[in-house]
């Protein structure tokens, strides 16, 4: 069976997902160091991890395989489950693929060596959008489709 794993601290497309999930009848976990009400829908549960570092990405990463769907912007922790055998997506809907992990943790990488050497220099990206939230739509419906039996 497939399950919509959503690394849930600082995901802005919480309810989006509940949306796509519920609709497909896909369980959904939402896992968080704390913080999140416990969720009234019955296809969504919600997993409290330890706190510290990489405890929900750990959790995660254990727990997902072959046909999950996880969503979450960490490079790390989406390497992780794409060599478990789920399929990654990103808040803003792009898909992570064993093609494309490598460059992005490449260039993670290297933009935090360049903020290390340089405190000045500002990071962050744009902000997150209306078309990002639409494209994560998509995608995740297109995710959950394909992985569903």
């Amino acid at each position: 069976m497939v399950t919509l794993y959503i690394d849930a601290d600082a995901c802005p497309v919480k309810a989006e997902a509940e949306r796509v999930a519920t609709r497909l009848r896909v369980p959904m976990v939402l896992v968080c160091n704390g913080g999140l009400r416990v969720p009234a829908n019955p296809l969504v549960t919600l997993k409290i991890v330890a706190e510290g570092p990489d405890e929900a990405d750990k959790w995660i990463a254990e727990q997902c395989g072959p046909g999950d769907v996880v969503v979450t912007a960490d490079l790390p922790l989406a390497d992780r489950c794409l060599k478990a055998g789920a399929r990654v997506l990103q808040h803003d809907g792009e898909v992570l693929t064993e093609a494309n992990i490598g460059p992005r943790l490449a260039t993670r990488d290297l933009m935090s060596d360049l903020r290390a050497a340089n405190p000045f220099m500002q990071g962050g990206g744009a902000a997150f959008s209306r078309a990002d939230r639409s494209r994560f739509l998509q995608a995740l419906d297109r995710a959950l489709t394909a992985a569903r039996p």
